[in-house]
């Protein structure tokens, strides 16, 4: 497999990593490139969003494709949510569980910030992906075949102002995919964390993110190409060409490390920098 296939029949393999596969996060964005390149490989999908109007848009799109595909309208925040995808798909032989619903649901400066909204974006982030992750990693390891792809961010590599919680999940994110590729890589089942660095998705744009100021942007679909073409080079995948930059952030000098990369966002996300000057001079 190379990362310049274009079809998806040529990126993954149904019979190591089908018949069935589950999405979560896998509406639009890079979720629903996931599942259009998966679709074309004739791979079954069960997909999992919170939305459930672009939910049944990609759902009737890649059906196109032939395949059979089940909705589950989930807020994966919430404590029932992952019993109830693991119960939907019981009957289904899953080969492969594509982590896709890590987005930074909230974002503040930790002190000033709620503290239940912070605990949303761990449970998101850690606690419903380890109950997924948990159940059908050892299907998977049973039937000695499958596949965990794990979507991570170039955020969990350093800290940054209104992204404490959300760096600090997707570093735990990193580790945990490292660690659970020690455990499996001998009986068959691939796991990956794909990293992402920019990329044009409805929910940057929705944060306010600056894209048309931001370099080296991704598109949803060459990430999800790339991620899937990499699958079986775990644990890590830098995508999008920002290993280089990776590699910069995670070096030793942590405090020019961070105030490097603080100037970085304030660019990227003007709206943010602008209300801290204002909390400033309203303390002034």
């Amino acid at each position: 497999m190379t990362d310049t296939d274009t079809d998806g029949s040529k990126l993954v393999d149904p019979g190591k990593y089908g018949p069935w596969a589950v999405i979560a996060g896998g509406s639009e964005g890079v979720g629903a490139a996931f599942a259009h390149r998966l679709a074309e490989a004739g791979i079954n999908l069960v997909l999992v969003a919170r939305k459930p109007g672009p939910l049944q848009e990609t759902a009737d799109a890649v059906r196109e494709c032939g395949v059979e595909v089940r909705t589950l309208s989930l807020d994966l925040t919430e404590a029932a949510s992952a019993g109830r995808i693991i119960a939907e798909t019981e009957d289904l032989d899953v080969g492969m569980l594509i982590y896709n619903a890590g987005a930074n649901t909230y974002g503040s400066e930790f002190v000033e910030g709620g503290l239940g909204r912070f605990h949303s974006v761990i449970d998101l982030n850690i606690t419903a992906q380890l109950a997924l992750v948990h159940h059908f990693g050892a299907r998977m390891r049973a039937r000695g075949s499958g596949g965990l792809l794990l979507i991570g961010s170039m955020s969990g590599y350093l800290g940054g102002k209104h992204l404490s919680i959300y760096s600090a999940v997707k570093a735990f994110g990193r580790v945990f995919a490292e660690s659970l590729w020690l455990e499996l890589r001998d009986h068959g089942v691939d796991v990956l964390e794909l990293v992402l660095g920019v990329t044009r998705t409805p929910a940057m744009e929705r944060a306010g993110m600056n894209l048309a100021g931001a370099s080296g942007i991704s598109e949803p679909d060459d990430v999800a190409r790339e991620g899937l073409a990499h699958l079986a080079d775990g644990p890590v995948w830098v995508a999008g060409g920002n290993a280089e930059r990776v590699a910069e952030i995670n070096g030793p000098n942590r405090r020019e490390l961070i105030l490097r990369q603080d100037a970085r966002m304030r660019k990227l996300f003007p709206q943010r920098a602008g209300d801290a000057s204002e909390r400033a001079r309203g303390r002034g």
